[in-house]
């Protein structure tokens, strides 16, 4: 399965259009978007240009985007905002949680309502071997801390636990394309440059 992640497009349309075409190019059979998808610019055809191309897609949000509204954009467009959630796509298992703790914007959220959305997110995935976590936040003591941005707490304890095999995020920019393990799991930073990522 091929995936392309990105995060933090903040609500650039002309960014979406350009990753809708590379999703079609490169044949990603999934588009994950792990969160700040709204906010800075404008919200105008977010998703759409990826629904064009018939794609999947899987999104959650970041510290800019509000909940409720993750959710009517999903609604809106028939995509699947995993926050809390999983979903199962050719024997692999995605399951995740958005917000950042400590951070601004609407998507508010503490470590430990983090680490209860990502215990229930993964309560679907019985039985199923490979997995691929999403969260918009790094993990605590990872690459991505170089930024001088404390990571999550709850997005470490949760790899820990569940032990998936990859760690899609975003919420640091700067950090974007950074790789690394924690025990088995590959973590990716994923950022707004995006990564297709072979599963």
């Amino acid at each position: 399965m091929r995936i392309l992640a990105v995060s933090d497009i903040h609500g650039d349309s002309e960014k979406f259009k350009k990753l809708a075409e590379r999703a079609e190019k490169e044949r990603a059979d999934l588009v994950v978007l792990c969160g700040d998808n709204l906010g800075w610019v404008e919200t105008k055809d977010v998703i759409k240009p990826f629904k064009e191309r018939n794609k999947r897609v899987l999104l959650i949000p970041g510290n800019w985007d509000s909940f409720a509204t993750t959710d009517v954009i999903a609604q809106l467009y028939g995509v699947r905002n995993i926050h809390g959630y999983s979903v199962k796509y050719e024997g692999v298992g995605f399951f995740g949680a958005g917000g950042a703790p400590g951070s601004p914007g609407e998507g508010q959220i503490t470590e430990r309502e983090l680490m209860e959305s990502l215990e229930k997110a993964h309560k679907g995935l019985n039985g199923i071997e490979k997995k691929v976590m999403i969260s918009h936040m790094h993990p605590k003591g990872g690459k991505s801390e170089f930024s001088g941005f404390e990571g999550s707490e709850s997005v470490r304890k949760a790899v820990e636990k569940f032990k998936p095999d990859i760690l899609i995020h975003g919420h640091i920019h700067e950090a974007s394309g950074i790789e690394e393990n924690i025990g088995k799991t590959k973590v990716i930073n994923v950022a707004r440059e995006g990564k297709i990522i072979e599963v």
